[in-house]
């Protein structure tokens, strides 16, 4: 085994440097979805540096096969995006990535996660809910249709 593959490793704080290989990750793991769609994902369309900059992202393996961008709001942890590399999924990288969040969320004094996902993704959905998430609601925003779910934490 790799170490890309190696369940104990930790995530890290992403640095600057690490920014085209986030970019490959996450064009990767979103790729799926372009013919779904009428056009890309918003993930695939955002610039993470600044995200980089404040401290949000954070990414695993060696070379970077997972990302997780966290964003501390007043009364919950945001998981903006999760994403892991084709190549890697069903490796239990992602689930490795939202225990990382539950666990970041707690370190924050943070007990309730959550995120969102686009309607068509239908796969994400049974996903998060095997997680523990429950859905809160439904809104198109930036002309996607999301789907918004929480996760409360002991």
């Amino acid at each position: 085994m790799t170490s890309g593959s190696d369940r104990s490793e930790t995530p890290r704080q992403a640095r600057a440097a690490d920014l085209p290989a986030i970019g490959r990750v996450i064009a990767e793991a979103y790729g799926r979805y372009l013919d779904r769609m009428n056009r890309p994902p918003a993930p695939m369309m955002t610039d993470y540096g600044p995200a980089i900059a404040r401290g949000e992202v954070w990414v695993v393996g060696e070379p970077i096969i997972g990302v997780i961008v966290l964003v501390a709001e007043s009364d919950s942890l945001l998981v903006e995006n999760v994403a892991v590399s084709p190549a890697a999924q069903g490796t239990g990288k992602g689930r490795q990535l939202m225990t990382f969040a539950e666990l970041h969320a707690l370190r924050c004094g943070l007990n309730r996660l959550t995120l969102y996902t686009n309607e068509i993704m239908i796969e994400n959905l049974a996903i998060y809910a095997r997680l523990g998430y429950c859905e809160v609601g439904r809104r198109t925003q930036d002309g996607y249709r999301r789907v918004y779910l929480e996760k409360l934490l002991l």
